[in-house]
């Protein structure tokens, strides 16, 4: 399950530039925060509750998701629990495309996952 966590909740592919994928970098926590409020972030089997105030939670194929973020240098910097398995701190890069938001870890250079904004 941890290779699933990697990026924000799941990673499964690699991120494109963002000219050939229509995605933009989020660089404010300000541009963050009015993408995710009053929102969850939902992919299969996963939906998540990202709060203004810092804390994450939700489920992941049954089992609970919790955890912190707080927003450093351009990035969203979350640490995580799946269940009791501490997934500990990762900084991510934020992309948007309309209402899907792509989180690529380890500062952009990782594995990405793409959540749609509900």
């Amino acid at each position: 399950m941890r290779v699933v966590f990697q990026s924000f909740a799941l990673s499964t592919a690699l991120a494109a530039p963002a000219y050939a994928d229509g995605f933009n970098q989020v660089r404010e926590k300000s541009e963050f925060v009015s993408l995710i409020s009053g929102k969850s972030l939902t992919r299969f089997g996963i939906r998540l509750q990202v709060s203004p105030a810092g804390v994450i939670e939700g489920s992941a194929f049954g089992t609970d998701v919790t955890g912190k973020w707080e927003w450093q240098s351009g990035l969203f910097c979350r640490d995580l629990a799946f269940g009791k398995k501490d997934l500990g701190l990762n900084c991510q890069m934020v992309k948007q495309n309309g209402n899907s938001l792509r989180f690529i870890s380890d500062a952009g250079e990782g594995d990405s996952a793409d959540f749609r904004l509900k």
